[in-house]
C-alpha cells in the first residue's frame, strides 16, 4: 500500500524486479525541483485494417491496445530563484546525471533499465523510461547549464500475470504467459488456451523444452498467438 500527501513533490522511485519490490536506494529516489503543472495521459487503440471481401469500406477490429503512456516535463534549476534549493557548482549536470542513472542506465543484476514508479499525490503509475529529451535553457559564465526542462515518456509497466488477467483469457488470437502449477501438463494448457491440445509440439518448440512432459512447478511458458503458429 502506498500513500503519498497531496503536498509532496513528485518523485521518481526505482526497482530491480517488475514486482516492484525492494526498492533500490544506490542512488535514491529523484524528487523533481518543481510539481509539474500538466502532464499528458495517452492511451492508443490499434485497428485491422483489413477489408473484407465484398465490401466498400473496412471494418474497424480491434488489433490491440498498447500501454498507458504518462508525458511529463520536469523543470530543473539550480539558478536560486527557486529559493528552496542550493546552487550547485555543475547547475543541474549532478541532477541529470542522477535521473538518467535512475531512468536509461542497464540495472547490472537484470541488464535493462529499472523498474521506475511515479509517486505524486494520489498517483502511482508503474512504468518504465520510453523516451528522454532535454531542453538546457540558461547558462553560467562558462557554459554549464543552469536550468533544464526534461521532457519525459513514462511508458506503463504490468506484470504478465496482471497483464494476461486483464486480457480474454480464451482467445487464441493473444499472447499468453502461463506459470506452470502442480498437475499441469503441456497439452492441457494447450487445450484451455488452444482449445486443442495438439499445439503442444509446437509449444515446446517455442519455448525450448527438452522435457516437454515433465514440466517443472513455477517454469513460465510463452504461448504466442495461433495464427503465427507454423504448420511445419
Amino acid at each position: 500500500m502506498y500513500s503519498f500527501s497531496m503536498n509532496d513533490k513528485l518523485t521518481i522511485k526505482s526497482f530491480k524486479n517488475p514486482r516492484f519490490e525492494d526498492e533500490l536506494r544506490d542512488i535514491g529516489p529523484f524528487v523533481v525541483h518543481v510539481n509539474p503543472s500538466t502532464y499528458t495521459h495517452s492511451t492508443q487503440i490499434n485497428f485491422s485494417e483489413e477489408q473484407a471481401p465484398g465490401t466498400s469500406a473496412n471494418q474497424n477490429n480491434h488489433n490491440n491496445t498498447e500501454p498507458v503512456k504518462l508525458n511529463f516535463d520536469f523543470l530543473l534549476d539550480r539558478t536560486g530563484a527557486l529559493g528552496n534549493l542550493p546552487n550547485a557548482l555543475n547547475g543541474v549536470e549532478e541532477d541529470i546525471v542522477k535521473f538518467k542513472r535512475i531512468a536509461i542506465h542497464f540495472e547490472g543484476e537484470i541488464h535493462k533499465p529499472r523498474y521506475l514508479m511515479l509517486c505524486w499525490g494520489s498517483l502511482i503509475f508503474k512504468c518504465q523510461l520510453e523516451k528522454l529529451d532535454i531542453e538546457y535553457k540558461l547558462f553560467n559564465k562558462e557554459g554549464k547549464p543552469l536550468r533544464a526542462n526534461l521532457k519525459c515518456v513514462f511508458r506503463e509497466f504490468k506484470e504478465d500475470n496482471l497483464r494476461v488477467a486483464e486480457e480474454n483469457k480464451s482467445s487464441p488470437d493473444l499472447s499468453h504467459i502461463r506459470t506452470v502449477k502442480a498437475g499441469d501438463s503441456l497439452q492441457l494448457l494447450c487445450y484451455q488456451i488452444y482449445g486443442d491440445a495438439a499445439y503442444y509440439k509446437y509449444i515446446a518448440e517455442v519455448n525450448q523444452l527438452k522435457q516437454f512432459r515433465e514440466l517443472r512447478e513455477g517454469q513460465r511458458l510463452t504461448f504466442p498467438p495461433i495464427e503465427k503458429k507454423s504448420n511445419g
